[in-house]
């Protein structure tokens, strides 16, 4: 019986193996690390390419080069300037409002992204201004995470089919003619 106890007290003191038990621990962490480094670099990029698109958008809309703007054009035009988003024009939604200068309500509801698990998409409202009228734009493009289960895949709000809203909101006031 004691000689058990000995072999068994030798066993647990041998140090080979050692390595590849630390490589066991550390080897998924720092996966984890590079993989939610990525996604979150993924949606930076994402981010700064819509609103940059929206922005150059809103500048052609508001110096007035679309002569007749609706929401395909619009979508269109954004849906051009990013090219990194895959099925865009698919994905995308645009609300325009215009702002009352009289009470300055903003929308108190929150940006409706399309949800693809649904055949009922919401309605937005597109709202063409008028002359030094401000207009509040928001879009959201709806994009799959690459890594959904770990990192700021794990925590972004999605959609029914995994998909996280990509959002961005702009200003502006409609210049006279």
């Amino acid at each position: 019986m004691i000689g058990r106890f000995k072999r068994l007290f030798h066993a647990l003191r041998r140090e080979d193996g050692t390595a590849a038990v630390e490589f066991v621990v550390a080897v998924p962490l720092l996966i984890t690390i590079f993989m939610a480094s990525f996604e979150s670099g993924l949606l930076m990029i994402r981010s700064i390419m819509l609103e940059q698109s929206v922005d150059k958008t809103m500048r052609e809309l508001r110096l007035g080069h679309y002569p007749l703007p609706d929401a395909e054009l619009l979508k269109d035009e954004i849906c051009t300037r990013t090219v990194i988003f895959k099925d865009c024009a698919a994905n995308i939604t645009i609300e325009m409002t215009r702002i009352s200068t009289a009470n300055w309500a903003l929308p108190t509801t929150g940006v409706a992204c399309i949800d693809r698990s649904e055949e009922i998409q919401p309605v937005v409202s597109l709202q063409i201004g008028q002359q030094n009228d401000i207009m509040l734009v928001r879009v959201c493009v709806v994009q799959d995470a690459l890594f959904p289960t770990t990192g700021i895949g794990l925590g972004l709000p999605k959609d029914g089919h995994g998909g996280y809203g990509v959002i961005t909101t702009s200003a502006f006031v409609t210049e006279p003619t």
